[in-house]
Order: C-alpha cells, then sequence, then structure tokens
C-alpha cells in the first residue's frame, strides 16, 4: 500500500508542479517571504544564538518549489533540500535563481533518508508530513540524522480530516461559503483536487487528531517538544484564515537529547526553543506585521 501512495503522490504533484510552484513565487513576492523567513530564523536563532548562520546545516524535507530553502540560504544558512518528485526540484532551482548554487537539492523520499546519522543541526518542513503514507517512519528517519541537541521544526495541518469526521466536514463546508461571501479564491477548488481527496482517503495522519499525535510521536523517539497551535496567526494571509479556519496550521518544535543527558535536556537547557511558541500574533494583513524587514 505505501508503495502505492508513493506513486500516487509523486504523480500528483509531478502534474501539481507548475502551478504550486506559482504559489511559491506569490509568496516569494509579497510579505509571506519576510513573514516566514524571521519565523524560521527566530526559532533557529533562538536554539543556536552562538553560531553564525553559515556554521548551521539545515535539511528541508519535502522542499517542493524551494520556498523554505530559498529563505534559509538567504538568511545564510547551509541548506541541503530534499522532495521525492524531480519537477518539483526542477521548480525549486529555477526559482531560487542565483542561489540556487548555494542549497544543495537531492531527489530523496522523506521516509528513506541515505544522510548518516547526526548530520544536520535543523530539519525544517511545511505541509508535507501530512501527505507521508508512513510518518512514524518519516519522524524516526528524520530524529535519526539530526544532531544530539539538533532542532526540527515541521508546520503542518490537519488536512482532510474532515474526509472522516463529521464536525470537521461541517466546518469545512462553513470555510467554502465564508470563502464564496467574502469573495475569495477558494484554494480548496481547482485543479485534481478530487485526485487528492482521493489520496488522502489512504493516507494515515487523515485519520488522526493533530498535533496530539506528531507529539506523541516524537516524544516516543527521544525528542522533547513543544506546540504552538496559533502559528497560523502569524504565517498565514487573510485568504488563507478564510480558505482554512477549520483546519488552523501548527507548528511542532522537537529538540534532541544530547550524550551528556540521556534522559534528555532539562527545563533549562530546553528555554530556547520557548522563542518557538511566544511568538507574536500581530492581527490583521501580513503587511502589517511589526518586523523588521532585512
Amino acid at each position: 500500500m505505501n508503495d502505492t501512495i508513493l506513486l500516487e503522490n509523486r504523480a500528483y504533484w509531478t502534474q501539481r508542479a507548475p502551478s504550486y510552484s506559482e504559489v511559491n513565487r506569490e509568496e516569494l513576492a509579497t510579505d509571506h517571504r519576510e513573514v516566514w523567513k524571521h519565523t524560521l530564523t527566530e526559532c533557529i536563532t533562538a536554539r543556536f544564538p552562538h553560531r553564525a548562520p553559515n556554521e548551521i546545516h539545515v535539511l528541508e524535507v519535502g522542499t517542493g518549489p524551494g520556498f523554505f530553502a530559498i529563505l534559509l540560504a538567504e538568511a545564510g544558512y547551509r541548506v541541503t533540500a530534499i522532495d521525492l518528485t524531480p519537477s518539483m526540484l526542477d521548480e525549486a532551482r529555477h526559482n531560487a535563481g542565483m542561489l540556487a548554487d548555494r542549497i544543495d537539492f537531492v531527489e530523496m523520499n522523506a521516509e528513506a533518508l541515505v544522510f548518516p546519522s547526526d548530520r544536520f543541526d535543523v530539519i525544517v518542513s511545511r505541509n508535507v508530513t501530512w501527505n507521508l503514507p508512513d510518518p512514524e517512519l518519516a519522524y524516526a528517519e528524520w530524529a535519526r540524522v539530526l544532531k544530539p541537541g539538533g532542532l526540527l521544526v515541521n508546520f503542518d495541518a490537519n488536512w482532510y480530516h474532515y474526509l472522516f469526521d463529521e464536525d470537521a466536514r461541517a466546518a469545512y463546508e462553513q470555510d467554502r461559503e465564508n470563502s464564496a461571501d467574502e469573495g475569495i479564491n477558494d484554494l480548496n477548488v481547482g485543479e485534481n483536487f478530487d485526485d487528492m481527496e482521493s489520496i488522502a482517503r489512504h493516507i494515515p495522519l487523515s485519520q488522526v487528531n493533530r498535533p496530539a499525535w506528531d507529539i506523541e510521536t516524537l516524544e516516543s523517539l527521544g525528542l522533547s517538544v513543544k506546540e504552538d497551535t496559533l502559528i497560523w496567526k502569524r504565517v498565514w494571509s487573510h485568504q488563507e484564515k478564510v480558505n482554512f479556519a477549520s483546519t488552523p496550521m501548527f507548528m511542532v518544535c522537537g529538540l534532541k537529547e544530547t550524550p551528556h543527558n540521556a534522559r534528555g535536556p532539562s527545563a533549562g537547557e530546553f528555554q530556547p526553543l520557548a522563542a518557538c511558541k511566544n511568538l507574536d500574533y500581530p492581527p490583521g494583513n501580513l503587511r502589517f506585521l511589526p518586523f523588521a524587514i532585512d
């Protein structure tokens, strides 16, 4: 079954690559660029306050058209970005422009990393785990290649949970009505949407409550975990907030234990991750976020 889902995913995202890349290019051309860059760098800097970006090796899992990889390279980090779909990597290289030479783009399965253990200081991902046939295996692989003391930051949502929950279905339908009432382009209606729903019916994370599942899984792998269920207020545009109100984005941050502390980091050692939970949530449109722009 898992191999079938992987093949279906690759086929779906191959044909979606051009249009999904356009979405990322729009993000790069708007305030999304600085909002997301600030969010990522704030979390990483909080964990490694005394290290320069070029001393920190970041792995992005499921880079797609390269949005996170581009932001991280702009910020000066050493970046490796993987994706299952070659056409997505082609889009990512194109979107990265002159930054492409500073990013190591690699075709790879998120559930079967070829990297040696304890390789990366930071692992980041956005809207990827929900789409995996074996997300528990993926998290185990990510934890394996993360260095002791390293940081895992995953942004995701309970996508397609409405296929298995009546209350979630009602809320999802309300999102469709609200989008129409506001005259907002509905991002849940469009190119081969039925195909993705069909795949989602066979994906395990569509059927569970998140981020509770993520927290439990990461903790079972020995990571200390903090979650932020309000991150969507900071990083989403007004359009996204209306389209996906019933499926808000969350963030989970995991810290891998260090050898000298086999039982995991103490509250004091884990304190730098507090910045991942205590981000500002200003109201209104992204363009009014009071962040310093580089």
